[in-house]
């Protein structure tokens, strides 16, 4: 198995996505700025068995569902093109079919590529950092000699990142009884020409009430292209 990115911290406790991820430092630029209303809001939330990816446990009574947003109306829904800077986002659906709670305060969702290599979520100063550097890229224009690198402000500001962030972001840490709980993850999907083909998503320590470990989840993204597929068909 490849660890092309084995460097970055290969896992993400949901834990600390809402709860200790703290104020990102970028944000207190913004502290100034006016809040405004904004009409963007989370599709309705489904049943993970109503996702063309979707793995289910049966003896666990746990089913989880992977929904790529890969397309430029679907994405639309978010403040900022997240596509054209090579950041899929994946909405991860969790339903408990039992009678008792489920947690996922220690749960790793790992995006695997087709090579096997494991690629923790994003956070909103990946994201912006990401965005910076492709914009730097697409200014640069061959010339005889070097020039100072440009300052060039991310066609996604940090603000609408971080508004993003708290509006779609999966932040639910226990999933209740006949429940269903929603939200994307970002993944940095740079470097992969067809992100999603033969990819899946990975989780690992979901617990139940007993804080036992259930067994571990590969959705794989082929299940929603080949749906995708014989939607266009």
């Amino acid at each position: 198995m490849s660890n092309r990115r084995a460097s970055k911290p290969g896992m993400i406790q949901l834990s600390a996505m809402k709860i200790l991820r703290g104020i990102p430092m970028f944000s207190l630029l913004w502290f100034a700025l006016p809040v405004t209303a904004s009409d963007r809001t989370p599709p309705p939330v489904q049943p993970a068995t109503s996702f063309p990816a979707v793995e289910t446990h049966p003896q666990e009574h746990v089913a989880i569902a992977a929904e790529p947003y890969d397309t430029k109306e679907k994405e639309s829904i978010f403040r900022v093109d997240y596509l054209g800077h090579d950041v899929m986002p994946i909405r991860l659906i969790v339903t408990n079919l039992g009678d008792r709670p489920i947690s996922l305060v220690d749960a790793r969702i790992l995006f695997e590529t087709a090579d096997g290599d494991r690629i923790r979520a994003a956070e909103p100063e990946d994201v912006e950092r990401m965005m910076t550097q492709k914009e730097r890229q697409g200014s640069r224009i061959p010339l005889p000699a070097p020039l100072p690198p440009l300052h060039v402000k991310p066609k996604g500001s940090i603000q609408e990142i971080e508004d993003d962030f708290n509006i779609f972001e999966y932040s639910a840490l226990a999933v209740e009884p006949h429940t269903t709980r929603a939200g994307f993850l970002f993944y940095d999907v740079s470097g992969l020409k067809n992100p999603l083909m033969g990819a899946k998503l990975y989780l690992h320590d979901l617990r139940d009430a007993d804080g036992k470990e259930l067994f571990y989840f590969e959705i794989p993204f082929d299940k929603y292209l080949q749906s995708k597929s014989s939607q266009m068909n």
